[in-house]
């Protein structure tokens, strides 16, 4: 058995540094070796103690945790997972967190919260194993080939993500022109994150890019976000393809899931469709994509190398579902060779 997961706290909060620390410590494979309440004491623990993997606090005094997560990506880079209130500002904060370069983000708890912190423990060990990214501190400015250049065809896009998504979302979103095959996607994600993900997606990228609506008619040059929280996203109605949230209970523990949306794709448009899984823990979306797989779509999988966590696309790709293995950098302009319109003659 591999040696317990090393993990110092950074909270302001005594309250939440003994709810994080007794969260972690429930498992057996994981080991909170220190607390800090600011980030000089922070700076100095993880001198002292190397950990393994930090939990960081957004909201500290003094100096913020984004000011200190780039501190610690640019001198001593280790596994980040942030931990944000669910407000917008929450939100836009831990977006940006991730794109500087942090592992996962978890909410803070609400009152009366069943199981508060409820996967910290998984991620903190899938930080544990991770390799580090080499990172920007600012995403690429998107090179968008004109429109003119894109002749987009008749299929629909789908595409499913988890820990590692908000930055590999952005790399394969910046390679679309404005006139994008309709695309939808599931990334696993708090509620209230989503919107404020998409409206920075949005900001980033040359297509509209939209939290989707029940009902939305899907549209070229249009990218819809399922929702976080209670409802799962599907695609629906063959003449006139459109989203539907639908109020079910989770699928592989996660609600929006990938799963829900590939098996929905390859009922509805079957080979006019690609598929795309990319970086994630678990194995949600991997048997949706060999659906799509085996109703005719196309399929692309993340490679390893360039996986923040290899788990939902390596399950897929030993299931048989990916028919295309590439790495994050080569995904967009594949996903474009196979949506553009056949020329004729």
């Amino acid at each position: 058995m591999n040696s317990p997961a090393r993990v110092l706290v950074v909270d302001d909060s005594p309250t939440m540094r003994g709810l994080i620390t007794a969260v972690l410590n429930s498992d057996p494979e994981v080991n909170v070796i220190g607390q800090a309440k600011d980030a000089m004491e922070a700076r100095a623990a993880i001198k002292q103690l190397n950990p393994d993997v930090v939990t960081l606090d957004i909201e500290m005094p003094d100096m913020n945790g984004l000011e200190f997560l780039e501190k610690i990506m640019r001198l001593r880079p280790m596994p980040v997972i942030m931990v944000s209130t669910m407000t917008h500002r929450g939100a836009e904060a831990t977006l940006a967190a991730l794109e500087i370069g942090a592992f996962d983000c978890v909410g803070k708890p609400m009152p009366g919260e069943p199981r508060p912190f409820g996967d910290l423990a998984e991620k903190v060990k899938a930080a544990a194993r991770s390799q580090l990214r080499r990172h920007a501190s600012q995403p690429a400015a998107p090179a968008i080939a004109p429109s003119t250049d894109f002749r987009v065809g008749r299929k629909i896009v789908a595409i499913g993500s988890s820990t590692g998504g908000v930055e590999a979302l952005i790399t394969v979103l910046q390679k679309f022109p404005r006139n994008c095959p309709p695309t939808v996607i599931t990334q696993h994600m708090p509620p209230t994150f989503t919107k404020s993900f998409a409206e920075r997606l949005n900001r980033l990228c040359a297509p509209v890019v939209q939290e989707a609506t029940d009902g939305a008619r899907l549209e070229i040059g249009k990218i819809y976000l399922a929702p976080g929280g209670e409802r799962h996203l599907q695609v629906v109605n063959p003449s006139a393809p459109s989203c539907r949230l639908v109020e079910q209970s989770p699928v592989n523990g996660h609600r929006p899931s990938v799963d829900v949306l590939f098996d929905s794709v390859a009922e509805l448009a079957g080979r006019n469709a690609v598929g795309v899984i990319l970086t994630g823990m678990g194995r949600d979306g991997a048997a949706g994509l060999l659906k799509m797989r085996s109703a005719g779509a196309r399929t692309i999988g993340q490679n390893e190398k360039t996986c923040v966590v290899y788990g939902m696309p390596r399950v897929a790709h030993e299931l048989g579902a990916v028919e295309h293995q590439l790495p994050l950098g080569s995904i967009g302009e594949e996903i474009l060779k196979l949506t553009a319109a056949r020329k004729e003659g």
